[in-house]
């Protein structure tokens, strides 16, 4: 469109990017304003007309704030390129970007993030991103002398503001009641929430000064006896994008639990997260804090149940073949799989979750013979490349998917790939669950395994996870959690696994309860332990 004149003020270059910025990155947006208009009984035709006129005029406005000569160039071929990424997300996946989002693309892995690239994405991008910014940089634009050009630039912005008071004035209501229907509208204005989600998590993390770090449990005892003559050890098993739906414990139709069934695991109902992205609910869930409480900065600078555990002398190792721990494990040992590290279960970006029972061999073989915890970090069910979760000696439910642009599968297809990821899963639970009954004689031993966060598989059109939590569907929050505990575990611990099948039925926890379940399943006496939030503590028997 830049050609077509051979030169633009100032203000008609910003009128005609917002205009494109309206009529293609806000794609998103006004889908959901369709579904909005859908569910009411009423709607003025007016009012829907005057929608993109506002947004319109209001992108053009704040976008004048940025028109100046040396910075318009860059910045619009920046902006534009990001929102191109943006705008294909939200279109394609559902996904907003929220600060909670920005942390976990920030701490997203090359390997992971090339996993998002296919012929769709690099499509979209050269059309809407490229191509965009190229005009952009081709553009031939007329700056009149600073004065005039301010005077005009001035004008023009005034009556971008008279466009939305008359818009305001007669339709003030209407925008209110909408927009209070339809909250989630303001996430998906493009660019406006994505550089305000970015504002925010750079002050957060590189401007605000660092809270001091506070340990905490430095009273921590472990008041385990060893009656009969047996150390306690625990694998925690945290899973990676895992929903409940999708589970045959939790009436899924499919056999997705063929392998753990055989050893009774119990499996708690109505389990949900703290946040619906890895970098938010893995450090939530380590941390003493609620999802209501819940404060990223705060659980960076103190210590977590891991940190507890070390202050009573619990020996701990995190083994991770995921995206790392978040912080969670940076105090005690722990070891991260090289994806090199074995030719047949890695590729170079990726290993098959079976290199970590290789690696738990070794742990188990070189540490002392005492109270332990081990935690697994699985790569479970990431996406959107869920074909390269499981061998293909382990594709048990077909058609699969085996592709990243998940979108343009069939349902069915997209739905048995994901099911066979959480059939590999729970081939790994049982295999972990067999090294355990093999220990028999040298540890009481226990797995508790439980999800990070759930995923979307394209209902309500969203695909993979990280919605808001306020706007995230189920399938993002709820999430399974299992255990089994050996019989000598049981008996030396005094836990009732009949009192713990109860309560798992009646379910109703969340990653609130991490912190003070593993305190007490670990017999860690600390003032920081909280019984009320210990799962198990209702069905062991006081000492």
């Amino acid at each position: 469109m830049f050609f077509r004149l051979k030169k633009l003020s100032v203000n008609q270059f910003t009128l005609f990017i917002a205009i494109f910025y309206v009529c293609i990155f806000n794609i998103p947006f006004f889908q959901v304003v369709q579904q909005g208009i859908e569910k009411q009984t009423e709607v003025n035709p007016i009012f829907i007309a005057t929608i993109p006129l506002f947004l319109i005029f209001a992108l053009s406005f704040l976008f004048s704030l940025f028109s100046f000569k040396y910075l318009l160039k860059p910045f619009f071929i920046s902006i534009t390129l990001l929102s191109s990424s943006v705008f294909f997300a939200a279109l394609q996946y559902g996904v907003v970007f929220d600060t909670g989002m920005i942390e976990n693309t920030v701490q997203t892995n090359q390997a992971e993030a090339f996993t998002y690239l296919n012929l769709s994405s690099a499509v979209n991008f050269l059309l809407t991103g490229i191509i965009p910014a190229f005009l952009i940089l081709k553009a031939n634009i007329e700056y009149k002398p600073v004065i005039k050009e301010v005077i005009h630039k001035l004008g023009f912005m005034l009556c971008m503001l008279v466009g939305i008071g008359v818009i305001a004035f007669f339709y003030y209501q209407n925008y209110v009641s909408f927009g209070r229907n339809n909250d989630e509208l303001k996430r998906l204005v493009v660019p406006t929430y994505v550089i305000g989600s970015i504002a925010k998590y750079t002050n957060q993390h590189y401007f605000q000064t660092p809270l001091v770090y506070q340990q905490q449990g430095l009273d921590a005892v472990n008041t385990h006896t060893a009656r009969n003559g047996k150390g306690n050890l625990m694998v925690l098993v945290v899973g990676e994008t895992a929903r409940a739906k999708n589970y045959e414990y939790y009436g899924y139709q499919k056999p997705t639990n063929t392998y753990t069934k055989e050893h009774k695991v119990t499996a708690f109902q109505n389990m949900t997260s703290c946040g619906t992205a890895t970098a938010v609910s893995v450090p939530c869930m380590f941390s003493n804090m609620t999802r209501a409480q819940y404060n990223a900065r705060k659980a960076e600078a103190q210590d977590g149940v891991l940190d507890v555990l070390a202050h009573a002398d619990i020996q701990q190792v995190w083994l991770d073949n995921d995206s790392g721990c978040k912080g969670v494990c940076d105090r005690i040992t722990n070891i991260t799989i090289e994806r090199d590290s074995d030719p047949e279960l890695c590729n170079g970006d990726y290993c098959f979750d079976q290199v970590l029972l290789n690696q738990l061999d070794k742990t188990l073989a070189n540490i002392e013979h005492r109270d332990t915890l081990i935690v697994l970090h699985v790569i479970g069910s990431h996406g959107p490349t869920y074909y390269l979760r499981y061998p293909e000696s382990n594709k048990k439910f077909t058609p699969d998917c085996p592709r990243s642009d998940i979108q343009n599968c069939s349902d069915e297809a997209l739905v048995n790939t994901y099911d066979n990821t959480i059939l590999y899963t729970d081939y790994i639970l049982a295999s972990v669950i067999d090294k355990l009954k093999g220990l028999d004689g040298q540890y009481n031993t226990g797995m508790i395994y439980m999800s990070d966060h759930g995923e979307s598989l394209g209902e309500k059109g969203l695909y993979l996870h990280g919605a808001p939590y306020a706007i995230a569907p189920d399938e993002q929050t709820r999430i399974p959690m299992l255990t089994w505990f050996s019989p000598a575990f049981s008996q030396e611990n005094k836990l009732d696994q009949s009192c713990l099948n109860k309560k798992a039925k009646r379910g109703g926890f969340s990653h609130d309860n991490l912190f003070d379940s593993l305190l007490g399943i670990m017999n860690v006496k600390t003032t920081v332990y909280d019984e009320g939030l210990d799962i198990f503590a209702s069905c062991r028997a006081k000492t």
